[in-house]
């Protein structure tokens, strides 16, 4: 398990933007989402009035020969949430989403109507294997950036949140998790560090 530093998301974020499908992974790093989770987001489960996304159903790639997919229920209770999201991401969304129209009218009944935020162009969900081994790998390498892996963007949210001194049961409730010790014995590596940073505020409190 890895995660990104706060310079190391940035440049990351930066090297999405000139990428075709890098949204979806700008997506996954801020929301905190499995990929299971926002490669099966429509666009009913957005908000664009709030800025919130919200968890619905997974997309699971049939393992059978022939492959397929299909929409499933999340893995837990607490999976169906609700993440507020940047207003910047979400202009980012609003683009995408005319874009995507465009394309839809384009192609007419050629394109398949899932209502995915995240598709191809003929509108089939994306292969989560197919995507990580083209745009991600390339996007990390314009970042010069090695080693990480897609679910690494959902440690890195938690990781970024974490040191920043949030509360971990708000990073808990993002994540999804089923209880917030799973979340503290997940990111225990934290801890020490916040531990640290809250030893010297109390400090400031108490004598500054």
């Amino acid at each position: 398990m890895k995660g990104f530093s706060k310079a190391e998301a940035k440049r990351f974020l930066v090297a999405c933007k000139s990428d075709p499908l890098g949204l979806v992974f700008a997506f996954g790093l801020e929301s905190g989402m499995r990929p299971e989770e926002y490669l099966g987001m429509k666009w009913a489960d957005l908000d664009f009035d709030r800025c919130t996304a919200t968890v619905q159903r997974t997309l699971i790639r049939s393992k059978a020969k022939g492959g397929g997919w299909y929409f499933d229920m999340p893995k837990t209770a607490r999976s169906r949430r609700s993440i507020p999201m940047s207003e910047s991401l979400f202009n980012e969304l609003k683009s995408h989403r005319a874009a995507q129209r465009t394309a839809m009218m384009k192609l007419g009944s050629e394109y398949e109507r899932h209502d995915l935020v995240f598709a191809n162009e003929f509108g089939r969900p994306l292969d989560l294997k197919n995507i990580r081994t083209r745009n991600f790998v390339r996007i990390l390498k314009a970042a010069d950036l090695e080693g990480f892996r897609v679910y690494d963007l959902r440690h890195s949210m938690a990781t970024l949140m974490l040191s920043d001194g949030i509360n971990p049961k708000v990073v808990s409730e993002r994540l999804g998790h089923a209880s917030i010790v799973l979340t503290l014995d997940t990111y225990s590596h934290v801890l020490p560090d916040m531990q640290k940073d809250a030893t010297v505020r109390l400090g400031q409190v108490l004598y500054g």
